[in-house]
């Protein structure tokens, strides 16, 4: 994926600021902002093992969950033509519409 970084197993989207000239990094999952600043792909590995391991440590003195809970459940808005592409799609293949979009969403996520 583009503009993805992992840090000790946690990822974190990268994008460039250019009003202060710096590479933008935050994690993605947590409950809170864990966020960090650098020049260069170095200082975003140690800015970010670093933000991510203080965001941590609060979490853990303070008794919170430092992880978002997903239930598997999301309401997805699209066009009425998209949608009946898609149901006729999944029909097509023999699978639910659920199942469909699942493996969609899988194969975009696992794709090159």
């Amino acid at each position: 994926m583009n503009n993805i970084m992992t840090i000790d197993g946690h990822k974190a989207v990268i994008a460039y600021d250019p009003d202060i000239q710096l590479f933008r990094g935050e994690f993605v999952g947590l409950n809170g902002g864990a966020d960090f600043y650098a020049t260069d792909v170095a200082g975003l590995e140690a800015e970010g093992r670093a933000s991510l391991q203080v965001f941590l440590d609060i979490c853990k003195a303070q008794g919170i969950e430092p992880y978002k809970a997903y239930s598997g459940k999301f309401n997805v808005r699209i066009p009425p033509e998209l949608h009946a592409e898609s149901a006729q799609a999944a029909a097509a293949s023999g699978m639910s519409l659920n199942d469909w979009v699942r493996g969609a969403i899988d194969h975009e996520l696992h794709a090159g």
